[in-house]
């Protein structure tokens, strides 16, 4: 990769494993490797956005990045400092420069405080602001993401799925942040709600300058949104790229089959939906070698003993793992 310097947010051989315990004694007999060796970089203003199927590890990558939970090896350099290893004091410096959204709009706000006490109190607690100036910097909030000023007092209860997430999003936004983490923020909304988070997310970012990770499911979603995808598989990357030479050049064929389920309305445009064979195996005891090569069309008997890395094609800033994409 490039010099860290031209970097906001570096990951570098990320893992993320629970230990799986059993017996009187709760002896650890293995390990879920929920994330194994993610490694990915967004510039400044770049929306890098994070795809795979449930379960994947996405959101788990999201959640060690700010030490929501722990990573078990790795780094997290942001601007320069290692995340993982920054102490108390130093984290709560950077947590003020990172944000999160979450995914559900309805758990992820506390329903016995209203929403002026929920946008206000990253600032109450970062920075001590009180009284008159807290409440004129909510409303702010409010009116950037679209919701009326005398919203302040009301409960989560009183409103609906998008305005709760427009909830969310002022909350993300309270301390100016660098980076915002989208953590599938549209998935619970109707396809109407999505748009207008979306187009909100879009405008705030032009704004604010924000950088944002972006973890989705939704392929289409993640071509409109994202100038940089990474697809995940089994806790790892298989493929990364600029948004338009992913959709328009997938190389690897996990890639593929994901690219080929996205719904298309016109049916001339329909090609041949890639079936994938078999089930996804057990992230706690993940294949030898490749991870995809029990359901890959391609697998050689190579892929069940050599791991493949991500490698770059054509100085494209394309990178796959999967030597048998690599010589197409």
């Amino acid at each position: 990769m490039a010099n860290t310097n031209s970097y906001l947010l570096k990951v570098d051989d990320l893992k993320t494993w629970f230990p799986v315990r059993k017996g009187l004694m709760r002896k650890t007999v293995g390990y879920v490797k929920a994330v194994n060796g993610v490694s990915f970089a967004i510039k400044g203003g770049e929306t890098l956005g994070l795809v795979g199927e449930s379960g994947c590890g996405k959101t788990t990558v999201a959640r060690s990045i700010v030490r929501l939970v722990p990573a078990t090896a790795g780094e997290v350099i942001f601007e320069g400092t290692d995340v993982l290893s920054a102490d108390k004091k130093r984290l709560r410096q950077i947590r003020k420069d990172i944000s999160i959204i979450f995914q559900d709009p309805y758990g992820s706000l506390n329903p016995r405080m209203t929403v002026g006490d929920i946008i206000g109190e990253p600032l109450k607690v970062q920075k001590g602001i009180r009284g008159s100036e807290l409440d004129q910097q909510v409303a702010m909030l409010l009116s950037k993401v679209g919701l009326a000023p005398e919203y302040i007092n009301r409960y989560p209860h009183e409103f609906s799925g998008g305005q709760r997430q427009r909830i969310g999003v002022a909350r993300a936004l309270a301390l100016r942040p660098k980076l915002v983490i989208c953590d599938e923020p549209v998935s619970a909304l109707d396809v109407s709600i999505q748009s207008q988070i979306l187009n909100l997310l879009k405008d705030l970012q032009d704004e604010f300058g924000l950088t944002y990770l972006f973890i989705a499911h939704d392929l289409a979603v993640v071509e409109f949104f994202c100038d940089v995808v990474a697809v995940m598989y089994m806790g790892r990357i298989v493929e990364q790229a600029d948004s338009q030479e992913l959709y328009h050049n997938p190389l690897h064929p996990y890639t593929k089959a994901l690219m080929s389920a996205i719904p298309e309305v016109d049916p001339k445009l329909r090609g041949k939906r890639q079936r994938l064979s078999g089930e996804v195996p057990s992230i706690m005891n993940p294949p030898p070698g490749c991870p995809f090569h029990p359901r890959c069309p391609l697998a050689e008997k190579v892929c069940e003993a050599v791991e493949q890395k991500l490698e770059e094609i054509n100085g494209k800033r394309h990178l796959v793992a999967c030597w048998k994409s690599r010589e197409h």
